[in-house]
């Protein structure tokens, strides 16, 4: 089904694959066959400098939803941003149906439409479409690049290296600087066969990811789609499978282009966004997935990761081992709250309470049809199942409702949403406590189904395709694989109505004005004044946390607590509420003692102590002059969400630094970079717990100079010093000075 090569590979004229040199030409040599990807050209195109190994991008477009641009725009006012340099989708799929907080939601709808207007933006109305899928109809093109701060920007399907990361990384765009990276290696992805009838986007998807995630195969690289299977696949199947690939940790993804491409592009109106796209005859990939796709099966990803992945006749034959295991694991990460999903095991079945058909995976117009097509002349039944559907944009629901699909769902018993991202960032038909929902959606993290683990309430959340979520609906609840059903798909012809946008979106790309007067609601605040990194630092460790994998999710809740998304110091409340509730009570000293010493009120007697302990043992130390913040230690943080509201509240909060064995993404160490927050490496954990201090003399001039390591100093409680070594990996020049300078907009405002 499935094989993964230990080493890198040629793939020989889009099709053939070689690992041993001595069967290509004498003249062939790897460095050069590696300029032959897709992603090569397209960062060669983008790349702003001559240096190919150490990139410096600007991108054609941007898009942000409403949880992330009302911080985007106040950061790059704050950086002296006049106008939007390129193309600027403002989508507004996230927060449109969130109750929490009164107006603040609507409010920040009516600050982005005056930001369209004063800065030349795009905006999308609410409920129109899902930023991704947005982006497909409107934004994407062959040998494109769109950076978008959501994680799932991926449009590779349609030819475009898209990525998802942090607000500041979108700033920096907006106030003409570069996107800085160096230039990441490219995993083939082979694609041979055609999957059978019943197998869906999100079963390749699932089983991609579950091959791929733990192994830390792909990592902060582009996944490149090629091979003969690819013809085989329609394109809105394609896509499915695209905007998955962020759960497998990788920088971004592309595939090759064909006449299906070439279709997608001319009926939704732009045929010069098309160009044929693939690698040259002799190509080097830094490693192979090769899939075979008729052997790919109906797949589940049990709680609470994409990549726990079981085929649904795996789960089936071992329902009870299965469920005992997942709940097992799940309880160890939850702690505070216990899942039950062996209960669900009964008359001879596993059983779900509820279905969910979303958004950008699942809301495609092919997807729902096929859902359709299972559900048609059938019930779902009176009993606990529920199924909703909400499809990617308005356009796609005009096709279903003129070809008789949702009239076929609704007579079947499913609830027709709107365009809404809710159901993948625990916004959306929160299922009941103890129940267990399956969803044809992008992840199934802790709380991505809206519960509050913090106060008593816990559901469940799988993933699954639109295929089989349908046939389970069917049977009233009960796990079932689309393959087991005997289904005639019909396949109906989408039909693009363009005028559904003409008539509602405010193009304002090219056309600022900028006497025109931002809105803002009564929510929306300006960022706090951020310190500059002092010659040395003081932190305390404010949270220890062991989990293998900490998500952004667990850093800054998603769902109902982004609707405080705009004012900085509100949402900083909830900053690992869900993962470590005493945090914030924790850091917030810190953050007092830092403001006190800063206005000049002196130093409090528990850090008198440890300065106190640290003279003992031989250090001079700035009392007045030297940062006193918190820290968090995580083994790797930062699996998940781009949303840079998982660094800046904690920097918010009073945190100078975070401390890990790794990150999990390039995003989210970006992120804490361009909050200035320090993103140090330790490789001993074990020589400090929660409550000691860490005193890094000398990080100011450890950063500029980019230090491989360097010395650090564990103050316990009982006075005790232990020295520990950091580093902080590599980081470019500006990096070094946003983090010196203690955060983008502060870099902005000295350069």
């Amino acid at each position: 089904m499935l094989k993964l090569y230990d080493t890198g590979i040629y793939l020989v004229d889009g099709e053939k694959i070689v690992t041993d040199p001595a069967q290509l030409p004498a003249n062939v040599t790897k460095e050069e066959a590696s300029k032959g990807t897709m992603a090569y050209g397209i960062l060669k195109a983008h790349n702003t400098v001559d240096d190919m190994e150490n990139l410096k991008l600007k991108y054609d477009s941007m898009a942000s939803h409403d949880i992330t641009y009302v911080g985007i725009i106040q950061t790059a006012r704050a950086s002296g941003m006049k106008e939007f340099p390129l193309p600027y989708l403002l989508t507004n799929c996230h927060n449109s149906l969130c109750a929490v907080g009164g107006t603040i939601n609507e409010d920040d709808h009516k600050f982005a439409l005056s930001a369209a207007h004063k800065y030349g933006g795009i905006y999308i109305p609410t409920n129109l479409g899902n930023i991704h899928s947005l982006n497909r109809e409107l934004m994407a093109g062959c040998g494109k690049m769109i950076l978008g701060s959501d994680s799932h920007t991926r449009y590779g399907a349609l030819g475009t290296l898209a990525v998802g990361e942090g607000g500041g990384e979108l700033a920096k765009q907006l106030v003409g600087r570069t996107y800085d990276f160096k230039r990441p290696g490219v995993i083939a992805i082979y694609l041979t066969g055609k999957p059978r009838p019943g197998v869906g986007p999100h079963d390749v998807a699932l089983t991609l990811v579950g091959e791929t995630y733990k192994n830390g195969y792909v990592k902060n690289k582009v996944m490149e789609f090629v091979g003969p299977g690819i013809k085989n696949l329609p394109i809105e199947y394609r896509n499915a499978i695209d905007v998955m690939t962020t759960e497998t940790t990788c920088w971004s993804s592309v595939w090759v282009t064909d006449e299906e491409t070439k279709r997608y592009f001319t009926m939704h109106g732009r045929p010069e966004d098309y160009k044929k796209m693939e690698p040259a005859p002799i190509t080097w990939y830094d490693g192979c997935v090769y899939v075979d796709l008729s052997k790919i099966e109906c797949t589940i990803a049990m709680p609470m990761h994409p990549s726990n992945i079981y085929t649904i006749h795996e789960l089936q034959e071992n329902a009870a081992d299965i469920l005992h295991l997942v709940e097992e694991n799940a309880n160890k990460q939850l702690k505070k709250v216990k899942m039950d999903l062996s209960s669900k095991f009964h008359d001879g079945a596993v059983w779900c309470e509820q279905g969910e058909i979303a958004g950008c995976s699942g809301g495609t117009y092919d997807s729902i049809c096929a859902a359709a097509d299972i559900l048609k002349g059938k019930s779902i039944g009176n009993g606990a199942f529920t199924l909703s559907i909400y499809p990617g944009s308005m356009p796609a629901l005009a096709s279903l409702v003129k070809t008789g699909r949702v009239f076929d769902l609704i007579s079947a018993g499913v609830i027709m949403r709107e365009c809404f991202c809710g159901p993948c960032f625990g916004a959306g038909d929160t299922p009941a406590n103890g129940e267990f929902s399956i969803r044809h959606a992008t992840r199934n993290f802790p709380n991505r189904e809206g519960s509050k683990p913090g106060e008593g309430q816990i559901a469940a959340v799988a993933l699954m395709d639109s295929r089989s979520i349908a046939a389970t609906a069917a049977n009233g609840g009960r796990i079932t694989a689309a393959t087991d059903l005997d289904v005639e798909y019909t396949d109906p012809a989408y039909e693009f109505d363009k005028g559904i946008y003409e008539k509602r979106v405010y193009n304002g790309w090219g056309k600022a004005e900028p006497d025109y007067e931002l809105k803002f609601g009564p929510n929306i605040k300006d960022w706090p004044e951020m310190p500059a990194l002092t010659d040395d630092l003081l932190v305390k460790v404010c949270s220890y946390i062991t989990d293998p994998v900490t998500t952004t999710d667990e850093l800054i809740p998603s769902g109902e607590t982004s609707s405080y998304r705009s004012n900085p110091e509100r949402l900083s409340e909830f900053a690992l509420s869900r993962r470590d509730p005493e945090y914030v009570g924790r850091s917030k000293v810190l953050r007092q003692f830092d403001r006190d010493r800063r206005a000049g009120k002196g130093i409090s007697e528990e850090v008198s102590k440890v300065y106190d302990a640290l003279e003992k043992a031989g250090f001079k130390v700035d009392r007045e002059g030297t940062d006193i913040g918190s820290t968090i230690y995580a083994n790797c943080p930062g699996d998940g969400s781009a949303r840079e509201q998982a660094a800046s509240c904690q920097r918010v909060m009073g945190a100078s630094a975070n401390l890990a064995r790794s990150y999990a993404t390039k995003r989210y160490r970006s992120n804490c970079i361009n909050w200035g927050m320090v993103p140090f490496l330790c490789e001993e954990p074990e020589a400090f717990e929660l409550g000691d201090y860490v005193f890094v003399p000398g990080v100011r001039q450890a950063v500029l100079e980019a230090k491989d390591n360097f010395s650090a100093y564990v103050v316990k409680a009982d006075g005790t010093v232990k020295e520990i070594k950091l580093s902080l990996g590599g980081l470019t020049a500006d990096e070094r000075q946003i983090i010196v300078d203690g955060c983008l907009i502060n870099y902005y405002r000295n350069n």
